[in-house]
Parts: C-alpha cells; sequence; structure tokens
C-alpha cells in the first residue's frame, strides 16, 4: 500500500511533462510547473488516504479521469479556439455558447491527436487501475492487516501519519515551486513571478506554471479576487506627435478635466486611465476629416476572413473593393483573447479585449457598460438607424452586448426580432449559414431608412473547412474544383466565395437603389483561420514558420500571418488612397469616426486614426508589436528596425522602452474601462 499511495502525485506530474512536451511548450520553466505538480498530486493523495478505505480507489479513479479529461479538454481547446480555457469564467462562456457547431471540429481535433488521447487518458488511467489493483489472498492465509490492526486504532494512526508526511511532502513542493518562480532569474516582462500574481495571460501561466495552476489560480481568484497589479508609470507625452503642417487642422479631442477626475478617483484604476489619457497627445484631424460625412454605412465582421484569399477572378467582388478604396498595405488582424468575440470588441470599440476571462464584450453587455464611440452610439444622436445581424444563434452574450453598442440586435434566438435561418426541404438548418443569404434577407429592412449604420456578424467561414462539414464549402465546391490547392484549402475558398456572393449583390442592391455613391462600406475580419495555419501558408505561397498547422505560437509563428485584409470603400471615391502605416482591428473605430466627422476623444482609445500624423502600431496577444520604424519580440527581447529605418543604440533602446510602455497601457484600456465604467464618469 505504501508504494501505492504515490500514484496519484506521479501522475500529476506525469501529465504536466507529457502534456508540455506534446503541445511543444518551452520546457526551461519545467522547475516550476513540475514541482507545482508534484504539490498539488501530493495534496490530493493526502486528502484519499483520509478518506475511509473502501471508497479511496473509487475517489482516486474520479480524479485521475478529471484530471486526464481536463488536459485532454486542454489540448482541444488550444488546438480549435487557440486559448486554454479557465474553469470559472471558460466554463461560463461555455454554457452561453453553442457548442454543438463545433461538434465536427472536436471530433476532427480528437481524430489529430490521438497519440496525445493515449498518452493523456488511456494510458494514465490504466497505470491507476493496474497501479491501485488489490493483490489476491492466498486461501488460509491470514489477513496481516487485520492481526495488525485488529482493534482499528493502529490502522488509523499509520494511516493519518501517512497523510501527514504526504501533506509534508506537498508543502516541501510547494516551497520548492514558490522560490523557483520568485528566485530563479527569469528574463523577460512576462515571467513566472508575474504570472502568478495576475489571472491574465493564459497560455503564459500553462507554460511556465503549469495547466493544474493556471486551473487552480483561476479558482483562487475567482473565492478571493486577484492581487492588484502595479499599473505602469504614466509618462508625460505617452504618444508622439509631429508639428503640424499647413493647413493647421483642430485635434480630435473632448473638453475633459483628467486631472480633476484622477483627484476625484474611487480606485487606483480609474486614476490611472485619467493620469494616462490626460498624458496622450490626441490625434490632429487632416484632409480626410469628414470625407464621408453623412453616408450610410455597413460595417463587416468577417468570420475568419484572411486577406490571402482574394483572387481578381475567383473574387472579382473582394478584389475591386480592397483594391478600389483606401488600400492598407500593412494592416494586421492580431488574434487576442476568445477569437470571434476579442476580434468583435476591437472592431467595434477600438480598444483591445481583457487578456483573460470575463470575456470583455460580453462583460460590457451585462454591466451596460457606457460606449459613446461605437459607431452606433455615436451616429444614432445624428438620426442614423442603427441595426446588426447574426444570422446564427446567441453566442458570447450577444443579446447584450451588441444593443448596449447601439445597434437594434436581430440573431436568430434572444432577441425582439429574430431572423430565420436558411433550411433543407427537410427544414434542417444548413452549418454555417449562408452570408449571401443573410444580405438578400436583410436589405429591405433598412435600404428606406436612410441615413443607416447597418452591421453584420457574418458566418459562412466558420471552421471546420471540409466538403462534408461545411455547407457553404460543398454549396460552392465547382468553383474550387480545379484549383491547386489540398482539399482543406479549396473548402476554405469555397466557404469564402458565400461572401463574396453576399458582397456582390450588397453592391448590385446598392446601386439599384440609387445610394451606392454616398454609402461607405467598412469590412474587417473577426481572426485569420487560426487553426488551420496549412491553408493560410498555401494561399500565402510562404512558410509562417510554426512547429504546428493547428497552432499560432507567436514564439515562433512570423507575424505575416496576421496580415490582412481591411476593406474601406464607397462607390463613390473617384481614385484608391494607399496607406503605407502600420495598422490593426482597434485601428478602425477612430479611422471611420474620423472620415464620417463625428465627434470623439482620440486620447480614450487604443487605436489611432491611420490617416492622422499619428505613428502606426499593431501590438499582438504575446505583447510583441510592430511599428513603423520596426518589430520587437517579446521573447528576444529584440527590436528589428524596418529597412529603411537607422537608429543607433541608444536610440533604438529609448524607442523600444518607449513602446512597451505604450503597448502594455494600450492593452490594459478595454479591461480598465468596463471595469470602471470610465467612461460614463468622464463623459456626460
Amino acid at each position: 500500500m505504501r508504494k501505492r499511495i504515490f500514484v496519484l502525485a506521479a501522475l500529476a506530474v506525469y501529465l504536466e511533462l507529457v502534456f508540455h512536451l506534446y503541445m511543444g511548450l518551452d520546457m526551461r520553466y519545467a522547475p516550476v510547473f513540475l514541482c507545482a505538480a508534484a504539490a498539488w498530486g501530493l495534496l490530493a493523495t493526502a486528502v484519499v488516504l483520509l478518506l475511509p478505505r473502501k471508497v479511496r480507489r473509487a475517489v482516486g479513479v474520479v480524479i485521475t479521469l478529471l484530471m486526464t479529461v481536463v488536459y485532454m479538454a486542454e489540448c482541444i481547446c488550444k488546438v480549435i479556439l487557440q486559448q486554454y480555457y479557465q474553469i470559472i469564467g471558460g466554463l461560463e462562456t461555455a454554457a452561453g455558447n453553442h457548442l454543438g457547431d463545433y461538434s465536427a471540429a472536436v471530433w476532427g481535433a480528437l481524430a489529430e491527436n490521438i497519440p496525445g488521447l493515449l498518452l493523456m487518458v488511456v494510458l494514465p488511467l490504466g497505470v491507476y487501475f493496474l497501479a491501485t489493483k488489490e493483490p489476491k489472498k492466498v486461501p488460509g492465509e491470514a489477513d496481516i492487516d487485520g492481526q495488525a490492526d485488529s482493534d482499528g486504532k493502529k490502522e488509523k494512526r499509520t494511516e493519518w501519519k501517512q497523510a501527514g508526511l504526504t501533506f509534508g511532502a506537498a508543502c516541501v513542493f510547494c516551497v520548492a515551486c514558490l522560490a523557483a518562480v520568485f528566485l530563479l532569474p527569469w528574463k523577460g516582462d512576462i515571467n513566472p513571478a508575474y504570472l502568478a500574481r495576475t489571472d491574465l495571460y493564459t497560455d503564459d501561466q500553462v507554460e511556465q506554471l503549469g495547466l493544474g495552476t493556471m486551473l487552480l489560480q483561476d479558482v483562487r481568484h475567482s473565492i478571493f479576487g486577484t492581487p492588484g497589479e502595479t499599473m505602469p508609470q504614466v509618462e508625460e507625452a505617452a504618444e508622439g506627435q509631429q508639428e503640424p503642417e499647413e493647413p493647421v487642422y483642430d485635434y480630435n479631442q473632448m473638453d475633459i478635466d483628467f486631472e480633476g477626475l484622477a483627484a476625484a478617483a474611487s480606485s487606483d484604476e480609474e486614476r490611472w486611465l485619467s493620469e494616462y489619457f490626460g498624458s496622450v497627445q490626441p490625434a490632429q484631424q487632416n484632409e480626410y476629416t469628414g470625407m464621408f460625412e453623412g453616408y450610410n454605412v455597413i460595417f463587416i465582421t468577417a468570420e475568419g476572413f484572411s486577406g490571402y484569399m482574394i483572387d481578381p477572378e475567383l473574387t472579382p467582388t473582394l478584389y475591386k473593393m480592397s483594391t478600389e478604396g483606401f488600400v492598407f498595405k500593412n494592416f494586421y488582424s492580431p488574434l487576442h483573447f476568445t477569437s470571434t468575440s476579442g476580434g468583435e470588441f476591437q472592431n467595434l470599440t477600438g480598444l483591445y479585449p481583457r487578456a483573460g476571462f470575463p470575456v470583455s464584450l460580453t462583460e460590457s453587455g451585462k454591466q451596460s457598460t457606457y460606449l459613446p464611440f461605437t459607431l452606433a452610439n455615436a451616429l444614432n444622436g445624428e438620426g442614423y438607424t442603427s441595426i446588426g445581424y447574426h444570422f446564427n444563434q446567441n453566442m458570447y452574450g450577444r443579446e447584450l452586448s451588441h444593443p448596449n453598442l447601439g445597434y437594434e440586435w436581430r440573431q436568430a434566438d434572444a432577441c425582439e426580432r429574430p431572423v430565420t435561418k436558411e433550411t433543407d426541404e427537410g427544414g434542417r438548418e444548413y452549418w454555417p449559414q449562408s452570408d449571401d443569404y443573410m444580405v438578400q434577407q436583410t436589405f429591405e429592412d433598412y435600404v428606406d431608412k436612410e441615413p443607416f449604420n447597418i452591421y453584420y456578424l457574418t458566418i459562412s467561414m466558420h471552421l471546420p473547412y471540409g466538403y462534408d462539414s461545411n455547407e457553404m464549402s460543398r454549396r460552392n465546391w465547382d468553383q474550387v474544383a480545379s484549383l491547386p490547392y489540398s482539399d482543406k484549402t479549396k473548402a476554405y475558398l469555397a466557404a469564402g466565395l458565400e461572401l463574396e456572393k453576399g458582397l456582390t449583390h450588397l453592391l448590385a442592391d446598392l446601386e439599384e437603389a440609387g445610394i451606392a455613391d454616398h454609402t461607405l462600406i467598412a469590412m474587417a475580419p473577426d481572426h485569420v483561420p487560426y487553426s488551420d495555419l496549412d491553408i493560410l501558408e498555401e494561399l500565402a505561397g510562404q512558410d509562417f514558420g510554426s512547429d504546428s498547422v493547428e497552432t499560432l505560437d507567436e514564439e515562433n509563428v512570423s507575424l505575416d500571418v496576421y496580415k490582412n485584409t481591411w476593406i474601406l470603400w464607397s462607390a463613390g471615391m473617384e481614385e484608391p488612397v494607399e496607406v503605407e502605416k502600420v495598422c490593426s482591428q482597434v485601428d478602425i473605430l477612430p479611422t471611420l469616426l474620423n472620415l464620417l466627422g463625428a465627434e470623439y476623444d482620440s486620447r480614450m482609445l487604443a487605436g489611432i486614426d491611420v490617416l492622422s500624423d499619428q505613428e502606426g502600431m499593431a501590438v499582438f496577444f504575446s505583447r510583441s508589436w510592430i511599428t513603423d520604424q520596426g518589430t520587437y519580440s517579446r521573447y528576444t527581447e529584440e527590436f528589428q528596425p524596418a529597412p529603411d529605418v537607422e537608429m543607433t543604440e541608444e536610440e533604438k533602446n529609448v524607442y523600444v522602452e518607449n513602446k512597451k510602455y505604450l503597448a502594455d497601457c494600450r492593452l490594459r484600456l478595454g479591461e480598465l474601462i468596463i471595469e470602471t465604467d470610465y467612461y460614463r464618469k468622464a463623459l456626460p
């Protein structure tokens, strides 16, 4: 029995080690995550030892089953959703979503990860059953344990002693883990010491602290709260500003007393926001300010879209809109937390989502956070009709978040005016739904309600991509069948053709209604097809350097994988406008607000007006970034200047520190604005 009592601890260490190796995680943090696994494995062992002998094995089986299923489930989550899920926040989010939509992807991921299933589920369960199997008694042999513990007292004392020693061993490994976290000379801004004090950056927590520790931290933070994080020290003139040239333009700013707000702040977070916003230089208006004032607006968040799919012959409408309007040559769509919802949050609020649960867009709806700068909220006061459409069930709490953004929200359920999904002759709803069908079913709703502000969240390009698993891929297969790509890439393109058809019909309908020349269309992705990098590599004709085509590991993958197309087009534009500046999804909202001549404060968003004179910057989930001056890797802590940029070492160091500070601040704004409802306090 004494040899068998440590099987749970051994399995905990085994699972953590195998998980790291299987997922290709950095093994330099082994002293931390292996000590942590040993600590909580021994703690579980101590608890089991205190239970009645008859139930110990059953409880051990349950614990082992839970461990194995959780490790395998997190593996699948990472493959499909590109993130690990916390227990509390993750389950709450999952409960509100229709996970049946992912069933094909889940089964496909399991099929592709059978070795992981064997290593992390089947083998540990088999080992536990064999290791805890009671030996057969020889007929007539005396029960030694029964003789030694006839009165039960000695047996009880032995068990308590074993439990105490096991608990003591758990404490020793816990201390060793803490020593490794806080005393070893870790490099980088995101290190074990930082992660031990936060509930953000779950991917880094898993890699550095261990999956088990990340989950236990989530429970601890949910019960006791998160230790207060040190806010970046606000620097003067956080945003550089060039000297204005003639003609002199006004600034996109409002009359806000940030000093007074800081003095009256009710929390450190609120005070920091006021001090930070007060230090930022506002964006100057420019020759494009008000260019589309009074225009109708149609904004499209395109599910799983990548500009690498655009082709003049296969997708002529996408090609026309991406080359004849504003052409953003260095636009990136970084994958931030919670994939589609995180992408929407960037597109619609000009802010980065929180790097962990709760989901920022969902939380803004639950809390009725005041968001005055969203397109709908900014334009509704100017007499616009704002309606949003999504031909799918309610997910991520959009029944609350999107009305809070200012839209009359219409989806398949959980709204006042649900849309009717497309079905076959037998009444079966197609998966995914058709973007073309969505446009054709909704255009008449708003065509006579000028000026209108319409939002479409598409669905046709949702994973998985396959002839048998995606109705839109099957529907358009004949158009891609002869292309020189793999079947999965063909399926992705075929699904994208449904978006192409929808845009073609939309432009024709606008033209027929005589309003195309004063309607502005903006389209940006929610994210790239993040779990199918082989598709992007085929379409782009380049190797993005990832160790796995299923995961976006920003430590190893080229950031060009995020390079994308932001469409900003109107039939009334006489010639294209090419923009070289680095930009990303958070820059869309401030750019649109400036073009529409809407009032907003440019200091209070994470994004910038790309057409202003402020420097462009794209910040990624890992806290690496790209600016007009060069690229910084958080992992190597190295800055590579752009080809035409020359800097001395001193200039480079100063520049990097300033931009690191700015990136850290911008990543925190969305989270803190929702947490404090800051806009409501700062603005009328």
